[in-house]
């Protein structure tokens, strides 16, 4: 798994659904996670997994959010 912030060049996939406050987030056995897609090439796609390290819905979300906005920072670009 990659643990790596995107890299210049790969697009990252941010489809977030207003409605679900729990958008790239998973409860795996009571631990949160986040999970997004980044495309490093125009032909193949990565799926990123991090655990965020608490059982907390709302910390799990305020991690989430500044992970996203940090990614969305160094994004090269948005996929379509």
């Amino acid at each position: 798994m990659n643990n790596q912030p995107i890299s210049q060049g790969e697009e990252i996939a941010l489809r977030i659904d207003d409605t679900n406050l729990n958008h790239h987030l998973w409860d795996n056995n009571g631990t949160w996670w986040i999970h997004y897609t980044v495309y490093p090439t125009p032909v193949t796609a990565e799926r990123i997994r991090h655990s965020l390290k608490t059982k907390n819905v709302l910390q799990a979300r305020d991690r989430r959010d500044r992970i996203l906005g940090e990614l969305l920072s160094h994004a090269g670009k948005l996929a379509a």
